[in-house]
């Protein structure tokens, strides 16, 4: 009794005590910036596929010491946020910050806006980054900014432990790039046109409660990444805007993406060779192209995707529902995927595997050798079809998909009518109730 006595009110003034900014493992806290304390509060998630990052980034720091992280603001660099040119100030803001040796935070405060020219935000840094993006980003419009390349807008390169969050707003400022689009206008060469926001060869990354919108060209891509969580972001263009991809995943590992609404000109989610272990769940699509695994085996190459799970999603008059698409003369796999508890509204092509897929003005050249489709769950998936085949599964001769299981399929017409499916080259298995059966 006297150990308790002692025990236990010290035990509860060390827990008050405690330091906010340090995620416990499996306790996930949402972020906050305290302006009149001038601290902002980072938060980690507890797990990303199953490793748990918060107690990793908490012991790095613990060997150190429990001082507040460093604050940052990018109007204390020369940002007026009027919408004036605000490049050079945060590139000093963001060199400031990457270079602290404690845990940083760099601010773009609400209400203000501003333009910025193409930038990479570089890496590695010294410590743990959050960017709290409370404030708008605008691109500039002058498309010979992005002479030097122009694939690129927002890039945050080689960074570890970094988090992109605030609730803030990314516009791209898209409508000349798609006016000046051979897709909008057959009589303009083809070029490209910048990626709003990339994060390329980043670990343990977070980047949530953003609105991006009228990208150039894809919104957000996640390319060479490992261990990444994406959540509570809101995507929109305008459904006419070319090649305006939500959420672009390649050559990722351990991505998690998740209560997110996707309305774009293209696919909500594109998933292309060299990502493994993606998962996306409470997804809302439409308008857009679907949720797509691909395209792969372009111009004859070598492509691997596996281990995708799409678990909850409502996809409402986009063009394709989930799909799968190789092109012909490819090769490689796209093996281990599940497509689950899935709501279509008037959705052209629910259900989608293609492996003749061809994206050019003229007619692809037949190939024998295709892009191996297997071990493929279509699972709970309910709802109206714009188009009469509700399921397509249309694979190679000579590379026929194998084990695509159809479990609990009710895909009707609009009105109510009866829908259709064409399944050719392909292992199929029918467990439960299938409605169009491919039988």
């Amino acid at each position: 009794m006297s150990l308790q006595t002692h025990f236990i009110p010290s035990l509860i003034v060390f827990l008050l005590s405690f330091p906010r900014y340090y995620s416990l493992p499996g306790i996930s806290e949402a972020s906050s910036y305290d302006a009149s304390a001038g601290r902002v509060y980072p938060w980690y998630p507890s797990t990303i596929q199953g490793r748990n990052f918060g107690s990793k980034i908490m012991s790095s720091k613990m060997g150190r010491s429990l001082a507040a992280v460093k604050t940052f603001n990018v109007n204390d660099y020369g940002a007026k946020g009027d919408g004036s040119d605000a490049t050079e100030a945060f590139n000093n803001a963001w060199k400031a910050a990457c270079s602290s040796s404690q845990g940083s935070v760099l601010v773009v405060p609400k209400n203000k806006n501003y333009l910025l020219k193409p930038i990479t935000f570089e890496g590695p840094c010294k410590s743990s980054i959050t960017l709290q993006i409370y404030g708008t980003l605008q691109a500039s419009t002058d498309r010979s900014a992005y002479s030097k390349d122009l694939t690129r807008w927002l890039v945050f390169e080689n960074v570890q432990n970094l988090a992109v969050e605030g609730g803030g707003t990314i516009n791209g400022n898209g409508k000349i790039w798609w006016e000046n689009s051979c897709k909008v206008n057959d009589d303009l060469s083809c070029k490209d046109a910048p990626t709003a926001l990339i994060f390329y060869n980043c670990k343990n990354l977070i980047v949530k409660n953003l609105k991006i919108q009228n990208s150039q060209k894809m919104h957000v891509s996640f390319e060479k990444c490992v261990g990444v969580e994406v959540s509570g972001l809101t995507i929109t263009a305008p459904a006419d805007s070319p090649n305006t991809d939500g959420i672009h995943v390649t050559g990722t590992q351990n991505i998690q993406i998740s209560s997110s609404v996707i309305g774009t000109g293209d696919d909500c989610i594109s998933i292309v060779s060299g990502s493994q272990k993606v998962q996306a769940t409470g997804i809302t699509c439409g308008p857009g192209h679907g949720i797509s695994i691909g395209s792969l085996g372009d111009g004859n190459s070598e492509a691997h995707v596996s281990d995708v799970t799409v678990n909850g999603a409502t996809l409402t008059g986009t063009t394709n529902g989930v799909r799968i698409k190789t092109w012909q003369g490819g090769s490689g796999s796209a093996s281990n995927i599940k497509f689950q508890n899935i709501e279509m509204h008037d959705v052209k092509n629910p259900i989608i595997i293609d492996q003749k897929y061809c994206d050019q003005d003229k007619p692809c050249k037949s190939q024998s050798q295709a892009v191996q489709v297997q071990n493929v769950l279509y699972q709970n998936i309910k709802g109206t079809s714009s188009s009469s085949e509700a399921i397509q599964i249309v694979c190679s001769e000579k590379f026929p998909c194998k084990g695509i299981v159809l479990q609990g399929i009710d895909l009707r017409g609009g009105g109510g009518k009866a829908a259709k499916a064409e399944c050719n080259n392909a292992k199929i298995t029918e467990k439960g109730n299938v409605s169009p059966s491919c039988t």
